[in-house]
């Protein structure tokens, strides 16, 4: 019998979710007042589907704003 080897999936967890977006504000690709469907450009197509069904588990809609989903940020120089 044969046997594939495959890459296990990545587990897009909210946090997980909320940490890349986080980043991407930060390096400048994306702003917080972008909807949160802006993602699917940084996140393979064949991974879009769990994202999108995580984000809906947490009640977050693709239509939200990027900045609901990564919460208030916080400024270590204040």
């Amino acid at each position: 019998m044969l046997q594939t080897t495959t890459a296990p999936a990545v587990q897009y967890s909210i946090s997980l979710i909320q940490d890349e977006a986080r980043e991407l504000v930060q390096n400048g690709a994306i702003s917080r007042h972008q909807p949160i469907y802006v993602l699917c450009q940084y996140i393979p197509a064949r991974e879009w589907s769990e994202v999108e069904c995580e984000l809906e588990r947490c009640n977050f809609l693709l239509r939200d704003c990027v900045g609901d989903l990564i919460g208030n940020e916080r400024w270590e120089n204040d």
